[in-house]
């Protein structure tokens, strides 16, 4: 369906820990109003994989299609982009995302970025994953999430530095997750601004939308695809 009129292709790339599932009550949103989604798990169980390598399996996955979305989750901030330097796109939106800075490694992002003091601030710095990330997942899907946990990303493209000199040439929207415990939504603002150059929107919920918030989600990210490029 990818190219034909009004139609998108919507390729979310998953956090940290997580895989293609996580994106499964979204994409099944999206492709009920007539897009194409392409989900994939990146590479991770391969030790020498590295972030150009994530890009690449990304790439690979969307083949030919055009009229592309491509959507971050949290650590999938470090691979969105490169796979917009890269081939054509026409929107970038990170969800509550990692936002790298040129040669800067994952590894180093959360120093970087005062994450600890702004957790520690949250009072949310000592909770279980459940608590940190679940919080607001049903259920169902939150025991689901846990039991799915992958060991993700790779120990080369986690202490890598980020390759890109600039953020790429690509129209971009940032969501901020309202109640987000991992990446607390006043410290991932002042994030955005200081080294996007924008002033994000916002979502009320956990880390998690795409589970705890699908339809609203998939309503928010057809909204940005709909934009004019």
């Amino acid at each position: 369906m990818a190219g034909l009129e009004g139609l998108l292709t919507f390729v979310p790339i998953h956090a940290g820990g997580d895989g293609a599932w996580s994106w499964h009550l979204v994409a099944d949103e999206l492709r009920q109003r007539g897009h194409d989604v392409v989900a994939i798990d990146l590479p991770a169980d391969d030790e020498s994989a590295g972030l150009s390598d994530y890009a690449d399996a990304v790439i690979g996955a969307v083949g030919d299609r055009s009229d592309l979305v491509v959507v971050a989750h949290s650590f999938g901030g470090f691979t969105a982009p490169l796979v917009c330097a890269r081939v054509p796109v026409r929107r970038l939106v990170m969800v509550t995302a990692m936002i790298p800075a040129p040669g800067e490694p994952p590894s180093d992002w959360w120093a970087n970025t005062g994450h600890a003091d702004a957790r520690r601030t949250l009072g949310r710095d000592d909770q279980s994953d459940l608590e940190t990330y679940y919080h607001d997942v049903p259920p169902e899907f939150a025991a689901e999430a846990m039991r799915r946990a992958r060991n993700h990303p790779s120990d080369r493209a986690y202490r890598e530095p980020w390759p890109l000199e600039a953020w790429p040439d690509v129209p971009t929207r940032f969501l901020v997750c309202t109640a987000d415990r991992l990446f607390p939504a006043e410290w991932m603002r002042a994030l955005v601004r200081a080294r996007l150059g924008i002033t994000p929107d916002e979502i009320e919920s956990g880390h998690c939308p795409m589970l705890s918030r699908p339809g609203e989600l998939a309503d928010r990210l057809e909204a940005y695809g709909g934009e004019p490029a």
